[in-house]
């Protein structure tokens, strides 16, 4: 039996003016979704505990199947896991956005314009990140460079319990109630004024402006944690397993979990990433040994952080299109035996441009046996129609793996 969880980040929302009143997964046209609504369980799941933040980190936790109020100690030390960077026990990691200020204001009272600086490249973002290095470390801190705007500072002997925000939770926002409060928390408000100083006018960032993009103009830290440790998935499971993912944070929990890093070319994060070539990828694994795949996709997110609902709706329908019919196809053209799980981690909602703490629709469908509870079609109102709810969100994948061959 092989399994598939095909995960749209942050894919829910809600209802859309401009998009006729509907939510993005009602309005994207997918065909291949609607078929296997007619043979698949559809229901409703709360990922993200009632006493949590609905991060992508505590979600993707969830849906995976491990229980994060158990494992869960912060998001920066699993995407630094990913990146490579060896920590010790008594290591404190930071997430450091590259971000985009508004310009004339004193520091204080600038504007969140773009948490991601427009999506800087990896290549002009190892740049800023390296001059930031040169300024910033020292025996207790150390910045590392991650990919587009997606960095990491880690802080030896440190201390955890601050006040952090995301950066993607106050976009359009005065950035003064939100800066770093705690213990350290001045010292690393003063790491975020001067690097508004260093980056304002770095020939990056006066290139970028030439050319009519956003400038990486401030780091911004948040995402506090120290170093995770995760049973094994093969051991707890008895299955071997495998992650494909452009973001290090999902790569890290994967990693932790001892599962196959799967890769894939042209990953990008956004819209713009290789959707079939995350599916044929994820396959071929299943085709050559694992027993359970994670597909994992930030398109949707991205959109819904940027308020972009047609490119979420175009997300959803290549998802639908490259990722969902692909791995059918070709499990079915190879008669295995499968069941597959399609979700979001949370919603990320057009409207408010920021994660929402609120139960996500799921499909679970097998080629084993008929699933169907009476949806018509893989959307929001219809899961809740069914009346299936998953409480506890990491004990979604047990209704998947009790799909098995009978």
């Amino acid at each position: 039996m092989k399994y598939a969880v095909i995960l749209g980040d942050g894919m829910s929302d809600w209802k859309i003016h401009s998009l006729g009143d509907e939510t993005c997964l009602e309005a994207a046209r997918t065909p291949n979704l609607d078929k296997l609504t007619r043979l698949s369980e559809i229901g409703l799941c709360l990922t993200v505990p009632d006493e949590m933040k609905p991060g992508s980190d505590v979600a993707n936790m969830s849906v995976l199947g491990f229980n994060p109020k158990k494992y869960y100690t912060g998001r920066s030390p699993l995407e630094a896991v990913s990146m490579g960077i060896s920590l010790k026990d008594t290591d404190v990691t930071l997430r450091c956005n590259l971000v985009t200020l508004s310009e004339n204001e004193p520091y204080e009272n600038k504007i969140m314009y773009d948490y991601s600086a427009g999506e800087i490249s990896t290549e002009e973002a190892k740049t800023l990140i390296d001059y930031l290095k040169e300024k910033f470390d020292d025996e207790k801190f150390t910045l590392y460079s991650g990919i587009s705007y997606r960095h990491c500072l880690v802080a030896a002997d440190g201390k955890t319990g601050h006040t952090l925000t995301p950066p993607h939770d106050i976009t359009d926002k005065c950035i003064e109630e939100h800066l770093p409060k705690g213990e350290c928390g001045e010292i690393y408000l003063d790491f975020m004024k001067r690097s508004y100083e260093l980056l304002k006018e770095h020939p990056v960032n006066l290139k970028r402006i030439k050319e009519g993009k956003y400038p990486a103009n401030s780091i911004w830290l948040w995402g506090e944690g120290t170093k995770p440790a995760l049973e094994s998935f093969e051991k707890s499971r008895n299955l071997k397993g495998g992650i494909i993912s452009a973001v290090d944070l999902v790569r890290g929990i994967g990693m932790l979990a001892g599962m196959q890093i799967i890769k894939a070319d042209k990953m990008t994060g956004n819209y713009k990433t290789n959707f079939k070539g995350k599916a044929d990828a994820a396959v071929d694994a299943l085709l050559g040994g694992l027993d359970f795949v994670y597909v994992h996709i930030e398109a949707p997110d991205e959109c819904g952080h940027h308020g972009d609902a047609e490119h979420k709706v175009y997300s959803i329908e290549q998802i639908d299109k490259q990722v969902v019919q692909t791995v059918i196809q070709r499990l079915e053209s190879a008669r295995e035996k499968y069941a597959v799980l399609v979700c979001p981690d949370h919603p990320t909602p057009v409207a408010c441009k920021t994660h929402v703490q609120e139960p996500v629709p799921y499909l679970l469908y097998t080629n084993v046996k008929n699933l169907y509870n009476g949806a018509k079609r893989y959307t929001e109102y219809e899961a809740k129609a069914t009346g299936e709810y998953v409480q506890d969100g990491y004990k979604l994948i047990e209704k998947l793996l009790l799909l098995k061959e009978e």
